[in-house]
């Protein structure tokens, strides 16, 4: 009995044993597990639970970086960066959206139902207005309105206004380029984006903070421009002149220097302030420099002349027969301004001869037109570093009419850019090379470390120097004694060409009776040239010769920029500034 009730003590007592060792591995397992879990949660994804806790209690919201500045030649600002406030709120963490919006729409000076909108968008972040007046926020703050807070951002100011815009260009709200240098170096010019942290409360909502350290932007890189804000200043101020006194419809000043295809200035009318550009329209800040090819009219003949002295077919001296100054044409007739009979072909480009130049285009022949007016750079891209660069009009031969080329002879079925045109007639500056015209010159780090610099280049050798001389020479006798004698400067050597072209009216299709475009392109001093200009005056009321509207500014915008270089009347033409000297020489230029 004793030995029974024992047995069963001892089996009860093992099971009890088992039960609790059993449980004993419970725990232990459990435990290795937590531990486990506890490691994988503290260790192996630490980095991976601190980004959620941040994602719970942060709002992360991304500033646009200060842009690059843009200088002229001599280091003055032409675009610049101002620190501007913008108005945020968090729609969480607004209780009477009707009411905020209302006092928010009378401080900004905006319609308040869009706003009431917005802040019942109940999102964690939302834009009211960027980039406001600095005199707002100071109101703004004495509101104190719940959810509603100011960030600084970086908005782009051009201190100049309406200098140089067509070649400038603006930027946008987010400061990304939209047109102009801004758009085409705007991989140079934007800097990196910057981050504002807010903070969210236990129930999720966005806590704007009093004070917090900014992180400062890295900016964007500088760069540094050939033009010359002096010049491009007198540019502006003759052309602006011209437009008005001849109600024309626009115009154009282009300044180069042929030696290495630097701009020095860029002037277009009409024009914009790209710090308004809400008040401008795509057809203002258009760049016609670059975009709008025009019919030349007797500008070409520079080129024409060129081809055929480099070709031995004239002479300074060589006789033409203008006879009674009529050529019938495909049963049209192009006429001289007057019976001129015969003349030299010195005389001939002197009075611009249509008649002379078509029979020389007769003997120049189809083939070799076009192939001095290719290598002349005309329907191509010049290459400039702008965006919207047209190629122009130049047909090939095969699709030529048989009035095709006496008309390219006075400058017509053809479409030249402004920049075109005077990068050829620079060539003749140049003895004979054509460069690549360019606007940029340097680019700068933040910290004013070069990081590029352009390198003149040469595209190719259309004529040789001694043609150059020759057409130069032929050129000055323009000045001096024909068409363009408007454009003389006294104590300089002036060479150059006047140009009137009749416009085609898009109604019907033919050369308007009213409408033209007077130019003139030329450079200063003949002997040593030191820039070229091109003047093209669009649609003047009253005369519209070249030599009558375009000249005379021609000569302003020259006479002034000689005084301002200090080139010395009557002496081989040299830079005295160092001050203002644009880099003109001393160059090794590229090859194609």
């Amino acid at each position: 009995m004793n030995r029974s009730f024992m047995q069963k003590e001892f089996k009860l007592a093992g099971e009890g044993a088992g039960r609790r060792a059993f449980l004993g591995l419970c725990f232990l397992v459990g435990f290795v597990i937590l531990l486990f879990r506890f490691f994988d949660l503290q260790v192996l994804q630490a980095e991976t639970m601190m980004q959620r806790a941040r994602q719970q209690h942060e709002k992360i919201i991304t500033l646009d970086s200060n842009r690059g500045a843009i200088l002229d030649r001599q280091g003055k600002p032409l675009a610049l960066n101002l620190a501007m406030p913008s108005v945020y709120a968090t729609p969480s963490s607004i209780d009477n959206p009707t009411r905020v919006a209302r006092q928010l729409a009378r401080v900004l000076s905006v319609p308040r139902e869009p706003l009431e909108k917005r802040l019942r968008n109940k999102r964690d972040f939302v834009w009211i207005q960027r980039k406001i007046e600095a005199s707002r926020v100071g109101r703004l703050n004495d509101l104190a309105l719940p959810g509603v807070g100011v960030a600084v951002e970086s908005r782009r100011f051009y201190p100049k206004g309406t200098l140089l815009a067509h070649v400038l260009g603006f930027a946008g709200i987010d400061s990304q380029g939209l047109e102009g240098l801004e758009n085409g170096y705007d991989k140079h010019l934007r800097g990196h984006v910057r981050q504002v942290v807010l903070q969210r409360d236990a129930l999720g909502r966005i806590i704007i903070p009093e004070s917090r350290p900014k992180p400062q932007p890295l900016s964007g890189h500088a760069i540094s421009l050939t033009i010359d804000e002096v010049i491009q200043y007198i540019a502006e101020q003759a052309l602006e002149q011209a437009v008005r006194d001849t109600k024309a419809r626009g115009g154009a000043v282009l300044v180069m220097a042929p030696k290495t295809g630097q701009m020095l200035a860029w002037a277009l009318r009409p024009t914009f302030d790209p710090n308004h550009i809400h008040h401008a329209s795509p057809e203002q800040w258009r760049n016609r420099g670059v975009t709008d090819p025009y019919e030349p009219g007797s500008t070409l003949k520079v080129v024409l002349a060129a081809a055929a002295l480099e070709l031995n077919r004239v002479a300074p001296d060589t006789l033409l027969y203008a006879g009674d100054g009529e050529v019938p044409i495909s049963g049209t007739v192009i006429h001289d301004h007057e019976k001129a009979g015969w003349m030299t072909f010195r005389e001939a480009i002197q009075r611009s001869s249509n008649v002379a130049f078509v029979k020389m285009s007769w003997d120049l022949g189809s083939e070799q037109v076009y192939r001095f007016l290719r290598t002349f750079g005309f329907g191509e891209k010049t290459g400039i570093d702008l965006p919207g660069e047209s190629i122009g009009i130049l047909k090939r031969p095969t699709q030529w009419s048989q009035r095709t080329l006496p008309s390219l002879a006075i400058g017509q079925e053809i479409a030249v850019t402004p920049l075109q045109l005077l990068t050829a007639v620079s060539a003749i500056a140049n003895e004979g090379w054509l460069m690549r015209p360019f606007l940029v010159r340097e680019i700068s780090d933040h910290e004013g470390r070069s990081v590029w610099e352009h390198v003149p280049h040469i595209r190719r050798r259309p004529i040789s120097a001694e043609t150059a001389q020759t057409v130069t020479d032929l050129l000055v006798n323009v000045v001096e004694r024909g068409t363009g004698k408007r454009a003389a400067i006294p104590g300089y050597r002036v060479a150059g060409k006047t140009g009137t072209a009749q416009k085609v009216d898009p109604e019907t299709g033919t050369y308007s009776s009213t409408k033209f475009v007077g130019s003139f392109v030329g450079f200063v001093p003949a002997e040593d040239p030191q820039f070229a200009i091109l003047v093209m005056i669009d649609e003047p009321q009253g005369p519209a010769w070249g030599g009558v509207v375009a000249a005379p500014v021609f000569r302003k915008v020259a006479e002034q920029t000689l005084r301002y270089l200090s080139v010395a009347p009557g002496e081989e033409a040299r830079m005295v500034a160092s001050r203002s000297r644009p880099a003109l020489d001393g160059y090794q230029p590229n090859w194609e």
